[in-house]
């Protein structure tokens, strides 16, 4: 009995040293990326991915899905930055994306929040860093670290509080100050509390949602974490615009459907 209990402590101390040990890694990943934001350089590179023909019957959409995908490089590190205010449901879309267990392996520090998560297309694996800024002001120091060097900038907004709505353009403003080529997706959360407001104010929320889309040259996705509305398609998207995956992206402008529009 002695004896299995001494093997059980060994046990939990080589758990908890790896658990350290990856903590450490991702903190100073973080200061690493930090540095690099400082000084002058050239962005981060990724690599394309080729794709080989598939059987031509099967349909755009299940495409980039279906097919096969080749790459030089085992693993194509993507950065995704993750913005808006408070309450908008970005740590419920997170959760949705990758995983509960996955977002409590982030690093969290005050008003940033860094998840990995990793996403195979059948011969390559896309490895996405998504940094959520918080959306308190405090947390504005941030963006500048969050926004440098990503392929992506998803802005949320809460499709139930224009407040979070009128906030949209700031932080794209934001956004672009350090980054003036990641791809812009504007992300309406909470699709199903707002499906159950009256159509006209749903209509008068689209009309203003798509509106900013338009000024900031950006996609808009309604969507859902509590049903898994749209959040992997938005994914996909981005990985299939980055590569230029044959995938195509269907417009939905339906008032009381989730929106899509760009």
């Amino acid at each position: 009995m002695t004896q299995l209990c001494r093997r059980l402590v060994r046990l939990d101390l080589k758990v908890g040293i790896v658990e350290r040990v990856g903590f450490l890694r991702r903190f100073f990943q973080f200061i690493w990326d930090r540095i690099l934001m400082c000084s002058a350089g050239k962005p981060v590179s990724y690599r394309r991915i080729s794709y080989r023909s598939c059987d031509s019957s099967s349909s755009p959409a299940t495409h980039l899905e279906d097919c096969g995908y080749d790459t030089d490089s085992d693993l194509v590190a993507l950065k995704i930055s993750l913005l808006g205010d408070c309450q908008t449901g970005k740590t419920s879309f997170l959760i949705r994306y990758v995983g509960d267990e996955q977002e409590k392996q982030g690093l969290e520090l005050k008003g940033l929040n860094l998840v990995n998560k990793t996403a195979f297309v059948r011969g390559a694996r896309l490895a996405f860093s998504i940094w959520d800024v918080g959306g308190d002001h405090g947390s504005l120091d941030h963006v500048p670290i969050a926004c440098k060097d990503a392929v992506a900038v998803l802005i949320m907004f809460d499709l139930t509080s224009r407040q979070t709505l009128n906030s949209v353009i700031g932080w794209y403003q934001q956004a672009r100050k350090w980054n003036k080529t990641a791809i812009p997706i504007l992300i309406g959360t909470k699709f199903d509390d707002f499906s159950r407001l009256p159509l006209a104010m749903q209509w008068t929320i689209v009309s203003q949602a798509r509106s900013y889309a338009r000024a900031m040259k950006a996609t808009l996705f309604f969507s859902s974490a509590t049903h898994n509305i749209n959040v992997n398609k938005i994914f996909k998207f981005i990985t299939a615009k980055l590569f230029n995956l044959p995938w195509t992206l269907e417009r939905n402008l339906t008032i009381g459907e989730p929106i899509i529009d760009f």
